[in-house]
């Protein structure tokens, strides 16, 4: 899937005097597998710390495994059930199904799985930075386990030397 999240609407955002308005939520911008709807950010109405939009992870779909930096994220699913893969290799779990608040730390490893083949995960997605995708950094699911594995590599021919 092709990543344009920089693709905005500018036309769409309707300014009333301190009130700004995008009407049906915008524009569709894909990134890391997800669709979004435009929302709203620095970009487009000249936030100063958040950002907001509306996400949708396609049946079947995954947002690879991401890191935000120095950012929290508030989630609200609206339909679907997705199961969140974080911390330290991926390697806890949890489920959420529509209803439920979702809150990701600033630094917490991650990766999202749409749970279901037929249907989409909507969410509302709310962020405590105006820049939405410009500090994310991709996240190597095996970097932790690839480096114990080397230390442990690195001891045993240590070990085996003397």
């Amino acid at each position: 899937m092709n990543d344009d999240r920089d693709n905005l609407q500018l036309g769409a955002v309707e300014e009333h005097g301190g009130i700004l308005t995008i009407r049906g939520g915008g524009a569709r911008r894909n990134w890391n597998g997800i669709h979004y709807k435009q929302g709203m950010s620095r970009k487009n109405v000249g936030t100063t710390s958040l950002s907001a939009n509306i996400a949708t992870i396609p049946p079947g779909g995954v947002a690879y495994a991401h890191i935000h930096v120095d950012f929290e994220v508030i989630l609200y699913i609206i339909e679907g059930k997705v199961r969140h893969e974080f911390g330290a290799g991926c390697k806890q779990s949890i489920e959420n199904e529509a209803g439920d608040f979702i809150y990701i730390k600033p630094g917490v490893p991650h990766e999202v799985f749409n749970m279901s083949d037929t249907e989409p995960v909507v969410a509302f997605v709310a962020r405590s930075s105006a820049d939405e995708w410009d500090n994310i950094i991709p996240y190597e699911r095996n970097a932790s386990t690839k480096a114990a594995e080397e230390t442990r590599s690195a001891r045993i021919t240590t070990d085996l030397s003397h």
